[in-house]
């Protein structure tokens, strides 16, 4: 993945005045600048503290200020974050997953990563030894590539939400199913294979947490010159698991109860389960896995 930089606006008459130089900046930082901005722009420091006290510079940490407003945008005070830990850090950790689209905004302070760590207010630090080629600049704001921000979540994020997170980055082809091999133990063991819905990562959660043994998620079966891909089996049991939802799944209901049919004419076993079931009825589920056979681990 590569950034391209962006080219810098042209600025008309007037280019010479630092003020106009702090505005084409700010434009392209999401409305973030440093100290080091400022004065590359012509400010010295006082000039800084006197825009301060104007209001035209509001700041948002130690040496970074927002311009013309204090309401920065989500991208904003990511890269405020960053900027306020120095040259060498980068967004990382949950901020990185969020800014590729890979887990959902939380109220938090925004993850950076540095080579030294230094407590900073508003910000979680962290520390790593190196990022060689594990660094990218991705809208303005330089964060850890996905494969690196998916391996610093393993350590820290519940295996539910990993799976999804590891999920949308195979859904946006940020990483290749190969790079899950290698994405350190807890990857490989959480996630056997993607799954594609929302209502699969309930109904995986719900079958691992009950205690079941691990299973096949969305391998591709051959039956009669046909290609059915369940999106559970354990195949020596022949038992499959269909997470039932018109929402999550493409097919039709004809669809369905015609895969359903040629399945159990080659002698599968097919359990449905609905998100209702998978979420507010979870002990009633299990009990009927276990009935239709399904391994304990």
């Amino acid at each position: 993945m590569e950034w391209v930089p962006r080219a810098r606006s042209p600025i008309r008459a007037g280019a010479d005045k630092p003020d106009t130089l702090v505005a084409a900046r700010a434009a392209e930082q999401w409305g973030a600048v440093s100290t080091a901005d400022l004065r590359g722009c012509g400010l010295t420091r006082d000039a800084i503290l006197h825009r301060v006290r104007a209001g035209r510079l509001h700041p948002i940490h130690r040496g970074v200020y927002a311009v013309g407003h204090p309401r920065l945008t989500l991208e904003g005070r990511f890269l405020a974050a960053v900027k306020a830990c120095g040259p060498r850090a980068v967004l990382s950790h949950r901020s990185a997953a969020v800014l590729w689209g890979l887990l959902d905004p939380v109220e938090r302070y925004p993850d950076v990563t540095v080579p030294v760590k230094r407590e900073r207010p508003g910000i979680n630090t962290h520390r790593t030894r190196s990022l060689v080629d594990a660094v990218v600049v991705h809208r303005a704001i330089p964060v850890t590539t996905p494969k690196r921000t998916l391996h610093d979540l393993a350590r820290t994020l519940p295996d539910k939400t990993l799976r999804r997170a590891v999920r949308e980055a195979l859904t946006q082809r940020l990483i290749r199913p190969q790079d899950l091999a290698a994405g350190g133990p807890r990857i490989r063991a959480i996630v056997p294979a993607p799954t594609r819905s929302v209502l699969e990562d309930m109904v995986l959660d719900l079958i691992l947490t009950a205690g079941f043994a691990r299973l096949d998620v969305n391998v591709p079966l051959h039956i009669g010159g046909a290609l059915v891909i369940p999106d559970f089996r354990w195949p020596a049991e022949r038992l499959i698991v269909e997470a039932d939802g018109a929402a999550y799944h493409a097919h039709t209901r004809d669809e369905d109860a015609q895969r359903q049919a040629l399945l159990e004419a080659h002698g599968e076993r097919v359990l449905r389960i609905t998100y209702a079931q998978a979420t507010e009825r979870r002990r009633e589920t299990v009990r009927r896995l276990r009935l239709a056979g399904a391994p304990l681990d």
